[in-house]
């Protein structure tokens, strides 16, 4: 047999190495010290294929993040997008968004009531005027007072209208000019009214030459003769004067039957007085046809000879608005 240790010829069987203890070596201990052994890794057996390690990926750092990209021009968002609904419910979360909005919903309210009473106004002063013209036969202006017009109309009542002829005739009378002042209307009509007019003023104002052609007009015989008008403020009479002094008539402006007449005071021919009958049946036909039969009751209350011609007033109180069809000038109120 050989040495110890080795079996057969040529071999020698390595001695098994120890295991590691995780144990300092003896001869490095201090008496009394003792170590407990940590058991570390075993090792395969030599010859034993090597375990498999698992490789982890490494965790993304947290930032940067990368966010999706905006959809393109064009595109909706999509339905996880949140950002219409924020910014809808941060809208009516800020309290001057909020305002604002209130604001301009005020500004257009109050537009379209303006824009309501101007079409209103402009459609009553229509109305009016067409009416107004229809009886006095000449242009006219109208305006309703400052109180609103709307107002007026949903309660039926109106106020303050002014009206302005524009000074050409009155009917007949040539150089006539009214301005007409009315209050208190009541549209609440019946069927046998439109409804009522409180109150009418009217001043009415005739010209020297007005007075001179409508005589022309509505006298010939008379008309034909009259050159000038010569108007006397101090004792209140016209005289109406022929050419080259061939003859006058000398008139005074009365208030009579409700409506204006022209007294003959003097006619003369050549210097000479003559007889007036003939003269005051014409002037007579004439003045009635011009104040006697004016709507709504108007009747004459005053009459006065100015420098230039006759200032006259004209009211009426709680007129009744006659209907459509027994007056055709109130047939649109």
């Amino acid at each position: 047999m050989g040495p110890p240790g080795r079996r057969g010829p040529g071999r020698t069987t390595p001695a098994p190495a120890e295991a590691p203890t995780g144990q300092m070596p003896s001869d490095q201990q201090s008496e009394g010290e003792r170590t407990e052994q940590v058991p570390g890794p075993a090792e395969p057996p030599p010859g034993a294929p090597a375990q498999p390690t698992l490789d982890y990926p490494a965790v993304p750092p947290p930032y940067p993040q990368e966010y999706p990209a905006a959809p393109p021009p064009g595109q909706p968002p999509s339905e996880a997008t949140p950002a219409p609904v924020k910014t809808k419910r941060r809208l009516f979360r800020d309290p001057l968004s909020v305002v604002l909005v209130v604001v301009i919903v005020l500004a257009l309210l109050i537009a379209g009531v303006i824009a309501a009473e101007l079409y209103a106004r402009h459609r009553a002063d229509s109305v009016v005027a067409a009416a107004t013209e229809c009886v006095v036969q000449d242009k006219v202006s109208v305006s309703f007072g400052p109180t609103p017009f709307l107002l007026q109309h949903v309660t039926g009542n109106y106020g303050d209208i002014s009206i302005h002829t524009a000074g050409n005739q009155i009917r007949g009378a040539k150089g006539m000019k009214a301005d007409i002042r009315i209050d208190k209307v009541d549209l609440h009509g019946t069927a046998d009214s439109k409804g009522t007019i409180g109150a009418l003023e009217a001043d009415v104002t005739w010209t020297s030459d007005g007075i001179k052609q409508t005589v022309a007009d509505a006298v010939p015989f008379l008309g034909g003769l009259v050159n000038t008008v010569r108007t006397n403020p101090g004792d209140g009479t016209i005289e109406l004067r022929g050419a080259m002094g061939l003859g006058s008539v000398t008139v005074k402006p009365q208030v009579a039957s409700n409506g204006l007449s022209l007294q003959v005071v003097k006619v003369t021919a050549l210097g000479t007085t003559v007889p007036h009958e003939t003269a005051q049946s014409a002037l007579d036909t004439f003045a009635s046809t011009l104040t006697n039969d004016y709507p709504l009751g108007i009747h004459a209350d005053s009459v006065k000879v100015t420098s230039d011609g006759v200032a006259a007033h004209f009211s009426t109180r709680d007129a009744s608005i006659p209907p459509g069809d027994s007056d055709p000038c109130f047939a649109k109120l």
